[in-house]
């Protein structure tokens, strides 16, 4: 069995971003040489999501919206009182998941229809990663 590990890193100039990274998640798979196994993606920082859905820009807006209706960034929170600002960020990763794990069938991801891996993040403007971990034959 083979493994292969890979960090992507990310700084967003925005609060909050949707990154689509399937590319960069299908050339590691590539470079792995893997042709049939597992992908796991995963954000390394609390504040930071991966998850899969739909590229599709007006859904990217609505989970935004959700997302800050659900945990307002100017809402009060008690983790914001240790000197952090960032208590929405933990819970909206909370909700959208730390990672996603993708079959690998003939050397390539095996979607669904639609389906794209993105980087979710919350409390950006500074630099974190994704950890990429292939493992199979």
């Amino acid at each position: 069995m083979k493994s292969y590990r890979e960090e992507l890193w990310f700084e967003t100039r925005t609060k909050r971003a949707y990154l689509n990274i399937t590319p960069q998640v299908e050339t590691a798979v590539m470079k792995s040489g893997v042709r049939e196994g597992l992908v796991l993606v995963n954000a390394m920082h609390i504040t930071a999501s991966v998850y899969i859905n739909d590229d599709e820009q007006g859904l990217l807006c609505d989970y935004d919206e959700f997302l800050e209706r659900l945990a307002p960034h100017e809402a009060s929170y008690r983790h914001n009182e240790t000197g952090e600002d960032n208590g929405d960020a933990h819970l909206k990763r909370q909700v959208m998941g730390r990672e996603v794990v993708v079959a690998i069938t003939g050397g390539k991801l095996d979607f669904g229809p639609w389906e794209q891996i993105f980087y979710g993040e919350f409390d950006g403007c500074r630099r974190k990663r994704v950890l990429v971990k292939v493992i199979g034959d």
